[in-house]
């Protein structure tokens, strides 16, 4: 791989992190963060939070994104 290949990969990469971004903060304000199934425990003053549905759920749309790009480079 030549580094002007390697310079779009990571331009490429770079701009997928900023819409992840985007999206994590438009999507926790529609209450994405508290799906039924995630854990939440209050006791004493401490809070400890396990998302497992978010996360579950977050894996297969960035799985499913994943291969969608993988195919269309793969399809030159």
């Amino acid at each position: 791989m030549d580094l002007s290949t390697l310079g779009r990969v990571l331009l490429v990469i770079g701009i997928l992190l900023a819409v992840v971004g985007l999206l994590a903060m438009f999507l926790g304000k529609l209450g994405l963060g508290r799906l039924p199934g995630d854990i939440l425990i209050k006791r004493d003053g401490t809070t400890i939070y396990v998302p497992i549905v978010t996360m579950l759920l977050l894996s297969v749309i960035l799985s499913l994104l994943l291969n969608f790009i993988l195919w269309l480079f793969r399809g030159r």
